[in-house]
């Protein structure tokens, strides 16, 4: 097997020499590449490999940003200034990085409006479109339209 390592020399060993050296060491014996040929050993202290390795797991866990769905209600006869109100809110939260879900709340007999909330969205989506786009067309679930809105990646 080859043998590679810190004050190791490098070179092709038998098992024996390589676990020998190992020994002399009170390090491990570790194979890092079983498919090669011959097969490639490391000889190095295990339990400190697996404690590096799982603090860089934990350091990119942190780093990672977690996209949240934040939500913004309107009426079927939203007036203007609230809309406005609401749309800044969601540019903010598209800025962010995080997801709007956008729904049209319909109560009582304002379910007769339906194709006043389906303009409300989708002018809705089409004034967030430099923050943003719209992931589905709004769609009618019980007595909410609801549209999901995605940020756009920033690269």
């Amino acid at each position: 097997m080859r043998l590679i390592g810190d004050n190791v020399e490098q070179g092709i060993y038998s098992y024996q020499q390589a676990m020998h050296i190992a020994d002399e060491q009170n390090l491990d014996l570790v194979e890092i590449a079983p498919t090669a040929n011959p097969p490639v050993c490391r000889v190095i202290d295990y339990q400190k490999f697996l404690y590096a390795q799982k603090k860089k797991q934990k350091e990119a866990k942190a780093n990672q940003k977690k996209q949240e769905v934040k939500e913004i209600r309107f009426g079927p006869q939203t007036d203007d200034h609230d809309y406005n109100f609401k749309l800044k809110h969601a540019q903010q939260f598209l800025k962010e990085g995080n997801k709007v879900k956008a729904y049209v709340f319909f109560r009582g007999r304002s379910i007769v409006f339906k194709e006043q909330g389906e303009l409300l969205l989708a002018r809705f989506a089409n004034d967030l479109e430099d923050y943003g786009k719209a992931d589905n067309v709004p769609n009618l679930e019980g007595k909410r339209m609801i549209m999901f809105v995605s940020p756009k990646s920033q690269k």
